[in-house]
């Protein structure tokens, strides 16, 4: 895959005219066209360090080239992983067979901003007996702290160590299996204790587990390698510890974040995207909101197309929460849509407390976007006592017109994106390099779809 062969090369992930940090965006033209989807960035790089845990070489099916795959193919590589292409389109082998420590220093500065070492720390602790965590970084969306983390993989009987450039963590004995409840179904957690828990002795209850679509393709991975794990209907886990696991051979779910996104694109601009490699069952949710607004739906088993029918959008209510409720991923690009809506719509965030940052710039370009600290629209959330503004009102219909804005996070953005797109003059965003981490050949899509834009 070329991801792997750019990575060991040191080439760039993206054409070199596709570099530039800044794209001058001309505005008002519906979208038309046909983009394709591959895997979820948020199940593919989990799915990967999975590999570690066997003893076997595993296959990946349906790999995006993003820049958290190339992140993720450089730390397994420091960590003795060989990472090459396979012999079909967008697949990856991963053979864990000489797995070795890794330089502090160097896991350093491969990891850059992203917050996927920690979940390195359970196969790692399992394989070698130790493990290393630089200072995270990741989008600016809420506190997320590793706090969680470091509790579950210290239940496991993991001694951890604060040192000033990162946590070194140890496993003086064999991991072994706990009971474990979360105050919330973090899906960063719910990840951790699958990827500790399977090797380790005995077994593990875990209590308020995420159950998103991408953590029960992470269960099919780990089952396929060897796991035994059980999942109830009250988001209950239990995982039964092995002594040993193999590798696997997995297409990967395709990006229902990404598809949504694109669908969003069509709404605020108007126009008409058919998405393949979109599905119907991941989505049901999203679909829903998206027909309640306004938005014209036709589904087929290899993509949907989502399209703007002509006449007024729907102002709604809406909360975000866990899955299977409406995911927080899908409101910020819904929320561009909703400013060309009737009436007042009311978005309340649940799940990220500073997940409305991304507002300011669409404030700036003629939306009528209110923040208050209230749970509106719902019963009240964590965050409701909290000070935190995580529920929006908007009113619609209002002109976007062109501005400069700054991306702030990879969901941000591309919103912001979508908001430039269907504004009426031009507008200059820049850091559209954050957009690399989720969107696979975004400028490609643009054209594709008929975008007007400079580089």
């Amino acid at each position: 895959m070329e991801v792997a062969r750019r990575l060991r090369h040191d080439e760039p992930m993206s054409d070199p005219a596709h570099t530039s940090d800044t794209l001058v965006v001309h505005g008002g033209v519906p979208l038309r066209g046909t983009v394709t989807v591959r895997g979820a960035k948020n199940f593919v790089s989990k799915a990967m360090v999975a590999s570690l845990l066997g003893e076997q070489p595993s296959r990946l099916m349906n790999v995006p080239e993003i820049r958290d795959v190339a992140v993720v193919t450089g730390l397994l590589e420091l960590h003795g992983v060989e990472v090459s292409p396979g012999t079909g389109p967008c697949e990856l082998l991963l053979d864990p067979r000489n797995v070795e420590s890794a330089h502090v220093a160097d896991i350093d500065a491969h990891a850059g901003s992203s917050r996927i070492p920690i979940l390195f720390c359970g196969p790692l602790l399992h394989r070698l007996g130790e493990a290393f965590i630089p200072d995270l970084g990741g989008c600016r969306i809420g506190d997320r702290p590793i706090n969680y983390h470091l509790d579950v993989l210290r239940r496991f009987g993991a001694v951890v160590d604060k040192m000033p450039h990162g946590i070194a963590l140890r496993a003086p004995t064999r991991l072994q299996g706990t009971k474990l409840e979360l105050p919330y179904p973090s899906v960063g957690t719910t990840e951790q204790v699958l990827l500790t828990a399977v090797r380790a002795e005995g077994v593990t209850e875990l209590r308020n587990a995420a159950i998103e679509p991408e953590i029960m393709d992470l269960i099919a991975v780990l089952q396929k390698m060897g796991a035994i794990i059980s999942v109830d209907t009250d988001r209950a886990v239990k995982i039964e510890g092995v002594d040993r696991l193999s590798g696997f051979t997995h297409r990967a779910l395709p990006d229902r974040i990404e598809a949504a996104s694109w669908a969003c694109a069509a709404l605020a601009t108007g126009g008409d995207i058919t998405v393949d490699g979109a599905r119907q069952l991941e989505m049901m949710t999203f679909l829903n909101v998206f027909r309640k607004v306004g938005g014209a739906i036709d589904i087929a088993d290899d993509g949907i197309r989502f399209s703007h029918p002509g006449g007024s959008l729907e102002s709604i209510v809406l909360e975000t929460a866990v899955h299977p409720g409406f995911m927080t991923d899908w409101q910020q690009p819904l929320v561009v849509a909703l400013t060309q809506a009737n009436g007042l719509s009311i978005v309340h965030e649940t799940v990220y407390e500073n997940r409305f940052g991304f507002t300011r710039a669409l404030r700036d370009m003629g939306a009528q976007i209110q923040l208050y600290r209230e749970c509106l629209g719902g019963l009240p959330c964590r965050f409701g006592l909290r000070n935190f503004r995580h529920s929006a009102v908007v009113s619609g219909p209002t002109k976007l017109h062109g501005a400069d804005i700054e991306v702030p996070d990879l969901r941000g953005g591309f919103s912001h994106l979508i908001a430039a797109l269907a504004a009426e003059g031009t507008s200059r965003v820049r850091g559209i390099g954050l957009i690399d981490r989720g969107y696979e050949h975004f400028q490609d899509k643009l054209d594709a779809l008929g975008a007007r834009y400079d580089r």
